[in-house]
């Protein structure tokens, strides 16, 4: 059995590692805060004091890390450095493609196998093992790593060479940060109007209107008056900003993206970042002084 290397336990990370736990590996795991890596030790981790002692033992080493630069400096700076030939690097964070695919390189320098392979859910997700993974790398490696994928999660899809598993999810998160805009300024004038929020809901989803943050997301979250974070609004202008980016390198025009990720920007600015990206709609409503929708 492969010894298992798990760097960043946060919201994500933590259930994730504890499920690989739960599922017969062993794991050695660190986190600059240590009460996460006491919560997975609980269940059966081995507390590394560093990034090096993860290298030094694990044959395959996840990453789940909040920032491009915080991927560049564990994976870049300490990772591959200190790594050697026919380990495996599996970075589950969000990121600018462009770096992820200079790690790739790098990796595959020093003989390390690497695979991106972004979440596509939430952290409840997690905390139930069905996470669903976006993999890009070469099909070797991703089949030595898809058991351990699966042991997190319930859906895993390989989208190709290294980078794609990256840029499917900026993809995939175009479209579910922007519906989460559409839907508060839409909720938002429905309120305005003096609309029953119920009613209003019942002739969305009898259309092409709806979405699946309105459908699935919403009624469980912000208009039930739950604004815990599954996924910040600081994440969600994190992953607008690395969006907008990538497309203007790729020379494609986003101009929705670009007006969504400011409004994201005033959320953040009013001091709203921490809460559930699906608080936007309370957001608009402060700013419109519209009472905030809620289902009874």
């Amino acid at each position: 059995m492969n010894n298992i290397g798990f760097i960043g336990l946060g919201n994500m990370g933590r259930p994730m590692a504890s499920n690989l736990c739960r599922k017969g590996h062993q794991l050695i795991v660190f986190d600059i805060d240590v009460e996460r890596v006491s919560a997975v030790a609980s269940v059966g981790a081995d507390a590394a004091p560093g990034i090096e002692a993860i290298v030094e033992h694990a044959d395959i080493i996840f990453t789940m890390l909040p920032t491009t630069g915080s991927v560049e400096d564990v994976i870049g700076g300490h990772v591959i450095p200190h790594g050697r030939a026919g380990q495996t690097i599996v970075d589950m964070s969000t990121i600018d493609p462009h770096v992820t695919d200079g790690l790739a390189a790098a990796a595959a320098a020093k003989g390390i196998g690497f695979v991106d392979a972004p979440v596509g859910r939430l952290a409840s997700h997690a905390e139930r093992g069905e996470c669903l993974f976006m993999a890009g790398g070469d099909q070797a490696t991703f089949a030595r790593i898809k058991p351990l994928l699966e042991a997190m999660g319930t859906t895993i899809h390989y989208c190709g060479g290294p980078g794609t598993g990256m840029r499917t999810k900026l993809v995939n998160n175009y479209l579910a940060i922007i519906s989460c805009q559409l839907n508060a300024e839409a909720i938002a004038l429905s309120q305005r109007f003096g609309l029953r929020l119920e009613t209003t809901l019942d002739v969305i989803h009898g259309t092409t209107a709806t979405n699946g943050q309105l459908k699935i997301a919403w009624p469980i979250k912000v208009l039930k008056g739950d604004v815990t974070p599954g996924f910040t609004i600081d994440l969600a202008h994190k992953d607008l900003t690395l969006i907008v980016d990538a497309a203007n390198a790729a020379k494609v025009p986003v101009p929705i993206a670009a007006a969504a990720r400011e409004a994201f920007s005033v959320a953040r600015s009013s001091g709203h970042g921490a809460l559930d990206f699906s608080a936007m709609v309370d957001v608009l409503c402060e700013h419109a002084r519209i009472p905030k929708p809620r289902l009874s």
